[in-house]
C-alpha cells in the first residue's frame, strides 16, 4: 500500500510538471499622496487631553519655509491670527502672539521643547530666551488658551516644539543641513542618532552667523543638544537630556520715521550688544503600567543668563564721541541670572463608561525660581562687546523668588458615540518675594510679596458629525502673573501699588473643522478677556508734585474669527496644486480702562489694543511635480497702534504712532532629489517691501526696528 501511494505521488508530480505554466503578471500600481504640512492634534495624546480645543500640528519638514532664518510668517502661515513681531532676520528668536496678546519673545505662551518647559522664569520674566534651531524640529504643536488648565495658566496657550527623535532602525544615522544666504548668512546644522541595544542617543549642534539686513547688525549663534534614552522594558522609558542655546547680536539701534523713510537699513548704534546663554537640563520618566494608564514625570531647569551692554537712548540722540573727553559715553550694563526649577507629574487613565472609553488626566507642577536682576551698571566707553563695570556696583540688584505648586485634573466624558465633554480645574498656590536694593528708591516702599492663589475652571465639548468633520467649543479661565518689570519704579517719581493683582480672565472659542474630498478647513470664533491689566496712572503728592503709580488700570477684550481653508487638487498623475488661505479678523479693545497721559490720566475705554491688527491674512499656492515643490505665500497685516492712547501721528523719536499695514510675497522651491538629498531655495520679501511690525517701548530700544528687505537663501540637506 505504501508503494502504491509513493508511485501515485510520483506520477502526479510528473503530470503537473508537464503542464504549461501561464505566467500571472501583476500590473504595478503607484499610489501617490500629498503629505499634509498641518493637521489637528488627536482628542487624547500621551498624557494630554486635547478634545474640544483649537489645535494645530505643523509638520516643519513639509513646510515650504526659510527654516534657518526662522521667518515665523512662513512657518506659522497656516495658523490663522498669528501676529509676528519681526524685528530682525537673525532667526534667533520667535516673537509671536495671537488674539491681541503681546508678542515680545512669545511670552504669552507656555513654551516647551518635547514637553519640557523653556520659559525663562514663568513668574519673573516669562520670555523664552532658549533658541531651538528649526532644523532640529519635526513638529510644532499649538494649543490655544482653552487648554491651559493642563500645562499652565497662560492666556496664549501651549507652544510645544517636538524635535526629531533618534533613528531606531540602526546604530548610526547622520543628518546635515547647510545654508548660505543674503546678508552674509552662513549656517550648519549636524545631527547624529541611533539605537544600540536598549539605549538611544540623539546629538545635534548648530552654528550660524549673519551680518544682518541693517548696518551694524552682526549675529552669531550656536545651539547644542544631547539626549540619551534607556528602555529597560516596553513599559518604561527613561530620558536624560541637556540642551543649550547662546547667541551674541549687535543691535543696530532704533530709527524714527524720517530715518526709516530715508534708509531702513541705516543704523543709529554700533556699540549695543545682547546675549542670552541658556541651558535646559531635564530628566523624564515615561511609565505605562497598563494598557489604559500612562505616567510622565519630568524634572527640569532653565539655567543661564541674559547679558546686555547698551547706549540706551531714543533714536534722536546720537551715540557720538564727546568733543571734550574724545570718548563715547559710558554704556549701561544689565545682567539677569536665571535659576528656574520645575518638576511636573502627569497621569492619564482610560476607563469605560456605558461601553464607551472615557479619559481622565491629572497631575501636579512644582516651581522654584530665583531671578537675580542686576541693572544700570556703568560700563565702558569702548565699541566692542564688553560687560566690564567701571564703577563696581549696580543701581539695581534684586532677587525675585517664586515658589508655586499647581494641581490640575481634567476628564473627557464620552457621552455618546459622537459627543464628548471635557471638564477640568486647576489650583495655583504660590507666592513671589522681592528682595534686594535700588540706589534711587527706598526698598521698604516696594511690594515685597505677591500671592498667586487661584482656582481656575474650564470646560469644552466636541461633536463628531462623521469620521472627518467635528464641531468644538470651550471656555477656560487663565491668569498672567505680575512680572518683575511691572513693579520696579524707574525713578523716585514713580511708585508701585503694594496691592498689585495678577491679570485674570478667560478664553472662549467655538468652531467647525474637517475634510471633504479635496477640501480641509477649520473655522472658529473666539473671545479673550483680561481683567486688571497693568499700567501706570498719574497722581499728585501733598506738595503738588506729579507722581507715576504702577497699578492695575483696567480690562480688555479681544474677539474675532479665525479661518483656515485649503484645497488639494490633483491635475495630472504626478502633478498637484494646493491653495490655502489663513485669515483672521479681530476686534481687540480696552474696556473700562485708564492710563497716564502727561501729567494726567485719560480714559482709553474703546481704544484698540497694541499689536492687534484687525486683519491678518496669509494665502498661498503650491505646485507639486514629482519631487519638486514650488510655493508662493502672500501675507497681509493691517495697521496697528503702538500705544494705548492710539496715537496716529508719530513723535520725534518714533516710539508712538501708527504702525502701517504691509503686504509681503515669499517664494520657495524644494527639490527632494532622493530620500537622502534635499535642496531648498527661498526668496523672502520678494517685492522688497519696506515695513516694520512694532514700535517697542523698551528692549531692544524705543523706536522703529525695520524688518528685513528682500533676501535669499539656499539650503542643502544630506541624510545618511
Amino acid at each position: 500500500m505504501r508503494s502504491f501511494f509513493l508511485c501515485a505521488a510520483y506520477a502526479l508530480s510528473l503530470f503537473c510538471g508537464a503542464q504549461t505554466l501561464v505566467p500571472d503578471t501583476l500590473t504595478p500600481a503607484i499610489v501617490e499622496s500629498v503629505r499634509p504640512d498641518i493637521a489637528r492634534l488627536p482628542a487624547v495624546q500621551d498624557t494630554w487631553i486635547m478634545s474640544g480645543r483649537k489645535t494645530e500640528a505643523i509638520d516643519v519638514d513639509a513646510r515650504d519655509a526659510a527654516l534657518t532664518e526662522k521667518y515665523a510668517r512662513q512657518i506659522f502661515a497656516k495658523v490663522p491670527g498669528i501676529f509676528v513681531y519681526d524685528m530682525d532676520g537673525t532667526g534667533n528668536q520667535l516673537n509671536i502672539a495671537a488674539r491681541g496678546l503681546d508678542p515680545h519673545r512669545s511670552w504669552e505662551f507656555n513654551i516647551r521643547k518635547d514637553g519640557v518647559l523653556t520659559n525663562t522664569d514663568m513668574y519673573g520674566y516669562p520670555a523664552s530666551h532658549y533658541n531651538a534651531p528649526m532644523e532640529a524640529v519635526a513638529r510644532i504643536e499649538l494649543v490655544r488658551g482653552t487648554g491651559s488648565l493642563q500645562y499652565g495658566a497662560q492666556f496664549g496657550g501651549l507652544l510645544n516644539l517636538v524635535t526629531k527623535g533618534p533613528d531606531t532602525a540602526r546604530a548610526f544615522a547622520f543628518e546635515s543641513v547647510n545654508t548660505v544666504g543674503s546678508f552674509g548668512l552662513l549656517s550648519t546644522f549636524n545631527r547624529a542618532s541611533g539605537l544600540i541595544g536598549k539605549w538611544t542617543y540623539n546629538i545635534w549642534m548648530q552654528r550660524k552667523g549673519s551680518d544682518g539686513y541693517r548696518d551694524n547688525a552682526r549675529s552669531d549663534s550656536q545651539a547644542q543638544n544631547i539626549t540619551i534614552g534607556f528602555a529597560p522594558s516596553r513599559a518604561l522609558d527613561l530620558v536624560l537630556e541637556w540642551t543649550r542655546s547662546d547667541y551674541v547680536v549687535r543691535l543696530p539701534g532704533p530709527l524714527n520715521d524720517s530715518m526709516f523713510r530715508a534708509d531702513p537699513r541705516a543704523s543709529t548704534r554700533s556699540r549695543n550688544y545682547y546675549e542670552p546663554d541658556i541651558h535646559v537640563p531635564s530628566f523624564t520618566v515615561k511609565w505605562r503600567p497598563s494598557a489604559r494608564t500612562q505616567l510622565r514625570w519630568t524634572t527640569s531647569a532653565v539655567l543661564g543668563a541674559r547679558y546686555s551692554t547698551l547706549f540706551d537712548r531714543p533714536a534722536t540722540i546720537a551715540d557720538a564721541i564727546d568733543s571734550t573727553t574724545l570718548r563715547y559715553a559710558a554704556r549701561q550694563v544689565d545682567i539677569d541670572n536665571f535659576h528656574s526649577f520645575t518638576s511636573e507629574l502627569r497621569v492619564r487613565h482610560d476607563w469605560t463608561l456605558n461601553g464607551r472609553t472615557s479619559t481622565w488626566a491629572a497631575g501636579a507642577q512644582l516651581m522654584r525660581n530665583d531671578l537675580n536682576r542686576r541693572q544700570m551698571g556703568k560700563g565702558t566707553t569702548g565699541s566692542e562687546y564688553d560687560l566690564t563695570l567701571t564703577v563696581p556696583s549696580w543701581r539695581r540688584d534684586l532677587h525675585y523668588r517664586t515658589e508655586n505648586i499647581a494641581f490640575f485634573a481634567e476628564s473627557r466624558w464620552s457621552m455618546t458615540d459622537r459627543l464628548a465633554v471635557v471638564t477640568g480645574a486647576r489650583l495655583e498656590l504660590g507666592s513671589t518675594e522681592l528682595g534686594g536694593r535700588t540706589t534711587y528708591y527706598p526698598g521698604d516702599e516696594l511690594p515685597t510679596t505677591i500671592a498667586h492663589r487661584f482656582p481656575l475652571f474650564g470646560a469644552s465639548a466636541e461633536y463628531r458629525f462623521n469620521g472627518t468633520t467635528n464641531a468644538y467649543a470651550g471656555w477656560s479661565q487663565a491668569y498672567r502673573p505680575v512680572v518683575l518689570k511691572d513693579i520696579i519704579p524707574a525713578s523716585v517719581f514713580e511708585s508701585t501699588d503694594k496691592d498689585l493683582k495678577d491679570v485674570t480672565g478667560h478664553n472662549a472659542e467655538a468652531g467647525v473643522r474637517g475634510t471633504w474630498k479635496a477640501l480641509r478647513w477649520d473655522v472658529s470664533v473666539f473671545q479673550l478677556v483680561q481683567r486688571d491689566r497693568l499700567g501706570t496712572l498719574a497722581s499728585e503728592d501733598s506738595a503738588g508734585n506729579v507722581l507715576v503709580r504702577r497699578t492695575n488700570t483696567g480690562d480688555s477684550r479681544a474677539r474675532g474669527v479665525e479661518c483656515f481653508v485649503q484645497a488639494d487638487i490633483r491635475i495630472a498623475p504626478h502633478t498637484a496644486v494646493s491653495l490655502f488661505t489663513s485669515t483672521a479678523w479681530m476686534d481687540a479693545r480696552y474696556l473700562d480702562a485708564m492710563i497716564r497721559s502727561g501729567n494726567g490720566n485719560t480714559d482709553i475705554s474703546g481704544n484698540n489694543l497694541e499689536c492687534a491688527p484687525e486683519w491678518t491674512s496669509r494665502s498661498g499656492i503650491t505646485l507639486r511635480y514629482h519631487n519638486v515643490r514650488i510655493s508662493a505665500l502672500f501675507s497681509h497685516v493691517s495697521e496697528t497702534f503702538a500705544d494705548a492712547l492710539n496715537t496716529r501721528e508719530p513723535n520725534a523719536s518714533g516710539t508712538v504712532g501708527l504702525v502701517p499695514a504691509y503686504s509681503l510675497l515669499d517664494l520657495n522651491v524644494t527639490w527632494m532629489l532622493n530620500s537622502r538629498l534635499e535642496f531648498r531655495a527661498n526668496l523672502n520679501n520678494a517685492l522688497d517691501e519696506r515695513y516694520f511690525t512694532k514700535r517697542p517701548q523698551f528692549y531692544p530700544g524705543p523706536g522703529i526696528w525695520p524688518s528685513d528687505g528682500r533676501g535669499w537663501s539656499v539650503s542643502v540637506a544630506l541624510r545618511v
